[in-house]
């Protein structure tokens, strides 16, 4: 449940249980503690639409129990947690014994033998990535002393794939459409695939691409602790997140190296590069351009069709239908969880690096 050498986040909590949240060790003292930004990065994680959306709605506030004093961090450890108030755990005593297709019902039932708090998913829901917002948003503010921006958005929901942007466009139009893609065109598009199939009882996946800009070179501590590395294990500890890429990612198997190597060149007195195919990393190290990244989320297993199950108690095939609240697509809503994930692995290879002091003044 930790991520993280330097800036390490430890989380805890449930689907179903009291609240969920995050301890972080390593926060440099002297930060500014900005409650009211963690706040907006959790109605960011929201839902946005009860349309594509679930109705499980929680009025999602940050509790910060120890670190902070007069405003800022003492460079003790940080507790902060969101509480759930809004839970229904009615539908689950039923599928307890039938694990739901596509979720982890039967591998955590095999690897905890059973006792683990099946309500929701426990452990394994998409409600743990509150708590990654809250570390996520923490990092941040340690990133800004840097001018580290991080920013995500949808590049394609249901086959429906936004169009090259610029930065600029990825600001100022991100937040204006529920799916949060900054291509409007192409949002409208993925708002219709979305509600087509939350219609016909099923749902889509898509792809969030995450952009970290101002990173200096020279980040990132391999072989075995690349910065590609730790940021893909941070991003695969989202539920649902199936694949993650950098730069061209998959489509370097289908260049040649004349075609996609990164030329370098100096610009304004120093090096850079003429191309940014790598994104941003090369040996696992952060080289100076834009950190490109995207995290392919898979369709959400929970669905209002039939679906083929087993029943783990007799070993016996059986038919189950999800009952409960659920999203049809849950790329809308990871932007800032995607965003956060990313922070933190940035924040913990600039302490480590030595970019960041233990004390801030």
């Amino acid at each position: 449940m930790s991520i993280g050498r330097n800036f390490t986040a430890t989380f805890f909590g449930e689907s179903h249980g009291e609240c969920v949240g995050v301890v972080v060790y390593g926060c440099p003292a002297g930060l500014r503690f900005d409650e009211e930004f963690i706040n907006h990065e959790l109605k960011r994680r929201s839902p946005i639409d009860y349309t594509i959306s679930t109705s499980r709605v929680e009025d999602d506030r940050v509790k910060v129990f120890s670190g902070v004093f007069n405003g800022y961090t003492t460079g003790a450890p940080i507790c902060m947690a969101v509480y759930n108030r809004n839970v229904d755990s009615s539908f689950y005593e039923e599928l307890r014994f039938k694990p739901r297709p596509g979720h982890a019902d039967y591998t955590a039932y095999i690897k905890y033998s059973g006792f683990n708090d099946f309500r929701g998913g426990g452990i394994f829901s998409g409600r743990i990535t509150a708590a990654y917002v809250l570390a996520g948003a923490l990092a941040k503010m340690v990133l800004k002393t840097l001018n580290i921006e991080v920013i995500a958005h949808t590049v394609e929901i249901a086959g429906v794939k936004a169009r090259p942007l610029s930065i600029e466009e990825i600001r100022r139009n991100v937040h204006s459409n529920i799916v949060r893609c900054a291509d409007l065109d192409a949002a409208y598009l993925m708002i219709e695939k979305i509600r087509k199939a939350a219609e016909n009882g099923d749902s889509v996946g898509g792809v969030v691409e995450c952009i970290a800009l101002n990173v200096p070179p020279g980040i990132g501590d391999p072989p075995i602790d690349t910065l590609e590395g730790d940021i893909a294990k941070a991003l695969f500890a989202i539920p649902a997140v199936k694949g993650v890429e950098f730069g061209l990612g998959f489509n370097f198997a289908r260049a040649y190296g004349s075609e996609c190597n990164d030329q370098f060149t100096i610009l304004n007195g120093k090096v850079t590069m003429k191309t940014n195919n790598c994104g941003g990393i090369l040996g696992g190290i952060s080289c100076g351009t834009p950190i490109v990244c995207r995290a392919v989320f898979k369709p959400p297993p929970s669905i209002r069709k039939p679906q083929k199950t087993v029943d783990l108690r007799n070993m016996e095939e059986t038919v189950i239908e999800v009952k409960g609240r659920y999203d049809a697509c849950i790329v809308p809503r990871a932007i800032p969880v995607v965003e956060g994930m990313t922070s933190i692995v940035l924040a913990d290879h600039a302490i480590r690096s030595g970019l960041i002091k233990n004390v801030l003044r």
